[in-house]
């Protein structure tokens, strides 16, 4: 979620501040694809509507704190969820439809801290329509969870809904990955184990930190094989039996720089891409490799920090022929790094496979593809 940060609730165990090298490394323009201006362009964009929302439902101290209730954004306009506060974005393409699980933000404008208990589940069939499937995941799916209901991912096998979810354990120190197991996107989803498939005590946090066992991401390579990536501070991946729910081999690390947290991994005409959290407060690189395993070299940034959020969490897929990114960003009235709200935008790679930053638009579905973009695939 958040280098440095105790995700104990309450107080932080000394300062929290940012692992590595604390603020993001700039990366050269020459390193980027042609269109980093419209990235600049769209930030400045989604500053406006921060800044307008920021002026909006805070009260003083002790007043009543309203509640998001906004009508419905027309079609395509971001934050794409306007009903309650949404963070980190997981999407899966199934049976003609995109399935968007989200965070759900809970905290109020006075809180500190995050405050999230469940998991809430949007559908579209046309990536502008979303309907709300209410929350088929939450804390009490799993017993031996405590708290914290924090970045998950979903992934289809064989017919079956995996949803792995990072909790605080109630009686293992620090944080846990559970699966829990549908047979539909929409659930009734339900503990697929009985106990955590990563704890604590497995990895190795630098400095003692309990918050390094989070943000996993699942990947299914062409032969079959699934990879668990997972981590905050450093990358851990494993091999997944066909089960879906035990290792199959030993925790291994990549080195990234600026490595945070956030993996995603996916594939396009044969390289493989890993997204990550990069640096703080955070931007989303990419490295690409031949293969799953590597070996991975660094790419660029393509989605710069978020107005009024230390966070950037991402989601990619393709749907129907087209790219798109997924991400949060905290333009809803009140919005901050605890009240985040989920947006899209179209995705675009040039010929040569690199991908161009995000724009970070108001209407994210209607960014023309960016000079030299190849749209053949996308």
């Amino acid at each position: 979620m958040r280098p440095g940060a105790d995700p104990g609730g309450g107080a932080a165990e000394g300062a929290r501040e940012a692992r590595g090298s604390g603020a993001a490394a700039a990366v050269p323009a020459d390193s980027r694809p042609s269109g980093a201006a419209a990235l600049i362009r769209g930030a400045a964009v989604v500053l406006a509507v921060a800044a307008v929302a920021a002026g909006c439902g805070e009260g003083p101290t002790g007043s009543s704190v309203p509640k998001v209730e906004l009508e419905p954004p027309p079609p395509g306009e971001n934050p794409i969820i306007r009903a309650r506060h949404s963070a980190d974005p997981a999407a899966l393409v199934h049976d003609g439809r995109v399935w968007l699980y989200t965070g759900h933000d809970e905290a109020t404008p006075l809180d500190n801290f995050y405050v999230m208990d469940d998991w809430q589940l949007y559908s579209s069939a046309d990536m502008l329509n979303w309907e709300h499937h209410g929350s088929p995941v939450s804390l009490a799916t799993f017993e031996w969870a405590a708290a914290d209901a924090w970045a998950a991912h979903a992934i289809e096998r064989d017919g079956k809904f995996y949803f792995y979810a990072p909790v605080s354990h109630a009686t293992i120190f620090g944080f846990s990955i559970g699966v829990a197991v549908a047979d539909s996107p929409q659930g009734p989803f339900v503990d697929a184990r009985g106990s955590a498939l990563i704890t604590n005590d497995m990895t190795d946090g630098p400095n003692g930190m309990h918050w390094d066992d989070i943000d996993p991401a699942v990947f299914i390579d062409d032969d079959g094989q699934a990879y668990l990536f997972w981590g905050n501070t450093v990358l851990h991946y494993a091999k997944l039996k066909d089960n879906m729910i035990e290792l199959d081999g030993p925790i291994m690390e990549i080195d990234l720089p600026l490595f945070v947290e956030g993996p995603w991994v996916h594939q396009r005409e044969g390289t493989y891409y890993l997204s990550y959290a990069y640096g703080w407060p955070e931007q989303i690189a990419y490295a690409t490799a031949p293969s799953i395993t590597g070996p991975w070299t660094f790419q660029h940034v393509i989605n710069d920090v978020i107005p009024n959020c230390g966070t950037n969490h991402q989601s990619i897929i393709e749907f129907e022929g087209d790219w798109y990114f997924f991400y949060h960003n905290a333009a809803l009235p009140g919005g901050g790094d605890f009240r985040r709200s989920v947006a899209v935008e179209r995705m675009f790679y040039d010929s040569a496979g690199a991908i161009f930053p995000i724009t970070q638009a108001l209407y994210g579905l209607a960014v023309d593809p960016p000079p030299g973009a190849d749209t053949t695939t996308s």
